[in-house]
């Protein structure tokens, strides 16, 4: 038997770092059912309306959708029920107090296979104001003008 080796991204949340300040990340493992491990291996998941809650020290990850295995029968799962993920307690811990101490929000950036294995990459984030968007698109064009300067420059153009 050949064991997987690296990591294969499945799904990304591409918003979340236009919609969040990301302070840290943390990886965990996802506690599934074999038709949703089916259904990832397909490639298919959607992380848009993701978040992660801690409940009675245990860390689930909600509204997470992981659409039906297609070759799957009656035992098929339900697409969006909430998955427990699985940390160590004083990871856990850590978030609880962040969490509760300063507002911040777990939010799941991408979900991926790493040596055969379902995992989530979560971040701690705080949510941003839309003038907070609005400079970060600015600094961004900015951003840009200036390398495409620096380039035109490089070939001998104005």
């Amino acid at each position: 038997m050949v064991k997987e080796r690296g990591r294969k991204v499945i799904a990304q949340n591409r918003k979340a770092r236009h919609n969040w300040t990301v302070l840290d990340t943390y990886e965990a493992g996802l506690s599934l059912t074999g038709t949703e491990v089916k259904s990832l291996r397909q490639g298919r998941a959607s992380l848009v309306d993701g978040f992660a809650t801690v409940d009675h020290g245990e860390v689930w990850l909600r509204n997470i959708h992981i659409p039906e295995y297609t070759e799957g029968t009656w035992t098929n799962h339900e697409p969006r029920r909430s998955r427990k993920l699985l940390m160590h307690k004083g990871e856990i811990l850590r978030l609880v107090g962040k969490i509760k101490e300063s507002g911040l929000s777990l939010v799941p950036l991408s979900l991926y296979f790493s040596d055969g294995k379902a995992k989530v990459e979560l971040a701690l984030a705080k949510g941003k104001k839309a003038h907070d968007k609005r400079r970060d698109l600015a600094e961004r064009d900015s951003q840009r003008e200036i390398e495409r300067a620096i380039g035109r420059a490089r070939k001998g153009h104005r």
